[in-house]
């Protein structure tokens, strides 16, 4: 039997008064609330502008960190050294992520016989997390090139890049391993009873579940990695820090480093709302049971 259009609408859903009512009511609520949250911004971002210009110190702090004229003077020279760290994080990011795999699998892996790469591994990741970062940058940009060896180089943006994924593969190698024993024995257990070896089973059941659960750690640690490549400028390494201090230097005038600083939070914004986008999708998945 056919049923027109006019009866197939008549039979479409309509919700009750009630549940109209509510749709309405938390509408409202929404927008008291986004109201509220502007008014509330508005006046403290006031009431802080008032206090800071009001300030005995104002005018002084003003020409020497905002000025305007010193701001449009330094902006291309840190542009252009913010392209040496765009480049560095690239380089560095893949670098880490690879070694930091290698480590975090070498940690993971079972039998006696194994015990001396999983203890190199584990002395690995200890010591490189327990070394703060300007040490290793230091004791690599100037330590290396004092041994003189044959062949090795002396840039100090290789080895500055070099120290940032000694440092950052340890605290990748952890975020791995918590991914890899974060998944359940059962699935090791279901693989081989299909007929999987380990290897099989770690590249194809393993290891993706784990690396979608570390995706969102990963990607902080990224962020972090971004802002940790102007370290390499204690080198003499021109990024956008050292062209700041470079022209700060000939002026003492620090605006170059408030606009090196603007650069670098322009640059890590969009990768931190990327972070929290993909956060929130992999939770909603988790909730509705689409992640394992």
């Amino acid at each position: 039997m056919t049923v027109s259009k006019e009866a197939a609408v008549e039979d479409a859903y309509v919700p009750s008064e009630r549940r109209m009512a509510r749709e309405r009511f938390k509408r409202s609520r929404t927008r008291r609330a986004t109201a509220v949250a502007a008014l509330s911004t508005l006046v403290t971002g006031a009431v802080l502008f008032l206090v800071v210009t009001n300030s005995p110190g104002w005018e002084r702090t003003k020409d020497t960190f905002f000025s305007a004229h010193y701001a449009r003077v330094a902006l291309p020279d840190v542009l252009e050294g913010l392209w040496l760290n765009v480049r560095l994080l690239a380089v560095c990011g893949v670098c880490v992520l690879v070694l930091g795999m290698l480590l975090a699998l070498a940690r993971t892996l079972r039998g006696p016989v194994f015990f001396p790469l999983r203890a190199l591994a584990t002395a690995y990741t200890d010591f490189f997390r327990g070394l703060p970062l300007i040490i290793c940058l230091l004791l690599v940009i100037f330590g290396v090139p004092a041994l003189r060896l044959q062949g090795v180089t002396t840039d100090p943006v290789l080895l500055g890049g070099t120290a940032l994924v000694l440092t950052y593969s340890a605290y990748v190698a952890e975020v791995f391993r918590a991914g890899i024993e974060s998944v359940h024995p059962s699935q090791r257990a279901a693989a081989r009873s299909l007929g999987l070896n380990n290897r099989q089973t770690l590249r194809h059941v393993v290891l993706p579940q784990a690396v979608r659960r570390v995706v969102p750690p990963l990607l902080n640690d990224m962020v972090s990695l971004q802002k940790d490549t102007g370290l390499v400028s204690i080198g003499g390494a021109v990024d956008a820090v050292y062209a700041a201090q470079i022209i700060s230097s000939k002026d003492f005038n620090y605006t170059p480093y408030v606009v090196a600083g603007l650069v670098f939070v322009a640059l890590t914004i969009p990768m931190t709302r990327f972070t929290d986008w993909v956060t929130a999708r992999m939770d909603r998945r988790r909730a509705q049971g689409g992640l394992v």
